[in-house]
C-alpha cells in the first residue's frame, strides 16, 4: 500500500535549533500546551509579535484584492475555524473556485499546504496564490502589484506596523515583506484547546462524554480504519513539527466520483494526477486535519458532503463511486444508530471554543479604525 507520496527529509538536529529559536525569538510566546511541540518556523522569516499583529491586519484588510471587496478572511472565518461554509468560493470576478477553502487551523503544522499540490510547502509562497492566481482568479491582484503597495502605504497603521515587523528591512512595503507577515500569522493559529484535547492530553478524564469515548473506540478501531488516515496529534497523515526529523504527507482517492466506469475525477478536480500525470494518482487529495471539524462543513474536496453524518455515510458504504484508484482503507462497515450518534459525539468533541473565539486571531479592523 502507498500511503504517502513523499518524504522532504531534514536533521532532527535542524527542526530542534528552529523549535529552540521559535519559542524566544524577538520575545514570540506561542500559545500552545506542553505536550504540543511548535510549528517550524523558516530561518527567513522568524516569528515576532509585531510580525503577527501586522499579518492579521494584511489577512482581515480587503485592500489586498483587486476591487476592495474581498479579503483573505472572506474564505476563511475564525468562527469557523478559518474554513468556509460555502461548497467552494468565488473571486472578485465572480469566477467560483473548484475547491473547498480548507481550514487554517495549524496551517503550521502541514508540509503540504493545498489539495492536491506537493509543491506547496511554504506559507509565504502559498499567499502569492489567492492574491495573483489567474486559475482561477481569486482576489484579483495579478499586474496589479504596485496599486497594492501603494494602498498600504496610504493606511496610517501600516508603515509604523511594518517598521516594527521587518525593522531589518526598513519596514519595506512590497510582497517579501507582506506574504512574510501573512505567513507569520497563520503559524499562529494553533488550535489544541478540543475537550478531546483536555481528556485524551490534558488528564481530564470527565472532558468529554461517554457518548464521544465509545465514539473514539469506533474511530480508532480496525473495524472502522478512519485513524489510518486521520491519526496523530492533529488527526491526520501529514503533519511536521520542529520535534520531528522528516515530513510526512499522503493523498488519497475516498470513492467520490467515476465519471467513465474507470474511476475519472471531474476535470477540474483531478487530484494529484494534475501535478504528478500518473494515473493512479487521480482522485488522490491531501487528507484534511478532523480538528474543529464540527464548524468547517462542507466536507471533502469540492465542498460535495453537507452534513458529519453524510460523510460517516459515505464512508458506512465504502464510497459512493469507488473506482480502481480508492483507497483501501475505504472497506465499508456498518453502524447501529447509537453508533452514529457516538462517532458524531467524538466528532464534535475536537471543536475548540476557545480558538474560534480567540480575540488574537479576530478581525482588527472592527475594533480600531
Amino acid at each position: 500500500m502507498r500511503r504517502a507520496l513523499g518524504l522532504l527529509l531534514t536533521t532532527a538536529a535542524t527542526f530542534l535549533l528552529v523549535a529552540a529559536a521559535a519559542r524566544t525569538e524577538q520575545g514570540y510566546q506561542w500559545h500552545i500546551p506542553s505536550w504540543l511541540p511548535p510549528p517550524v518556523v523558516p530561518a527567513d522569516n522568524p516569528m515576532s509579535e509585531a510580525k503577527v499583529e501586522l499579518g492579521r491586519r494584511l489577512f482581515y484588510d480587503p485592500r489586498l484584492s483587486a476591487d476592495g471587496t474581498m479579503s483573505c478572511a472572506s474564505c476563511h472565518e475564525q468562527a469557523r475555524a478559518f474554513a468556509d461554509a460555502r461548497p467552494t468560493p468565488s473571486g472578485v470576478t465572480g469566477e467560483a473556485h473548484p475547491r473547498n477553502a480548507m481550514s487554517l487551523a495549524n496551517a503550521g503544522y502541514l508540509p503540504v499546504l493545498t489539495w492536491a499540490n506537493p509543491l506547496q510547502t511554504r506559507l509565504e509562497q502559498q499567499a502569492l496564490v489567492p492574491m495573483f492566481g489567474e486559475s482561477p482568479v481569486e482576489m484579483g491582484m495579478a499586474g496589479r502589484e504596485q496599486a497594492m503597495f501603494d494602498r498600504l502605504r496610504r493606511e496610517p497603521v501600516y508603515p509604523p506596523l511594518f517598521r516594527a515587523a521587518f525593522p531589518e528591512r526598513e519596514g519595506v512595503i512590497d510582497l517579501g515583506t507582506i506574504t512574510k507577515a501573512l505567513a507569520a500569522f497563520q503559524r499562529a493559529l494553533v488550535s489544541a484547546g478540543s475537550p478531546y484535547d483536555r481528556y485524551r492530553y490534558g488528564g481530564e478524564p470527565n472532558a468529554i462524554s461517554d457518548s464521544a469515548k465509545r465514539g473514539e473506540a469506533l474511530f480508532f478501531s480496525e473495524r472502522l480504519e478512519c485513524f489510518h488516515c486521520h491519526g496523530g496529534v492533529h488527526l491526520t497523515d501529514s503533519l511536521v513539527h520542529s520535534r520531528k526529523p522528516f515530513a510526512e504527507y499522503a493523498f488519497h482517492n475516498t470513492g467520490l466520483y467515476d465519471r467513465d466506469g474507470k474511476g475519472a475525477y471531474p476535470p477540474d478536480n483531478t487530484g494529484l494526477l494534475e501535478q504528478s500525470g500518473r494515473a493512479d494518482d487521480m482522485g488522490r487529495f491531501r487528507t484534511p486535519s478532523l480538528r474543529n471539524v464540527e464548524l468547517t462543513a462542507p466536507y471533502m474536496h469540492d465542498g460535495g458532503i453537507a452534513t458529519l453524518e453524510e460523510v460517516i455515510a459515505h464512508y458506512e458504504a465504502g464510497g459512493r463511486a469507488r473506482g480502481p484508484n480508492t483507497s483501501p482503507f475505504l472497506p465499508g462497515f456498518h453502524l447501529s444508530g447509537e453508533e452514529k450518534q457516538d462517532l458524531v459525539a467524538f466528532l464534535k468533541s475536537l471543536t475548540d471554543r476557545d480558538f474560534v473565539n480567540d480575540p488574537r486571531f479576530a478581525d482588527p479592523w472592527k475594533a480600531s479604525p
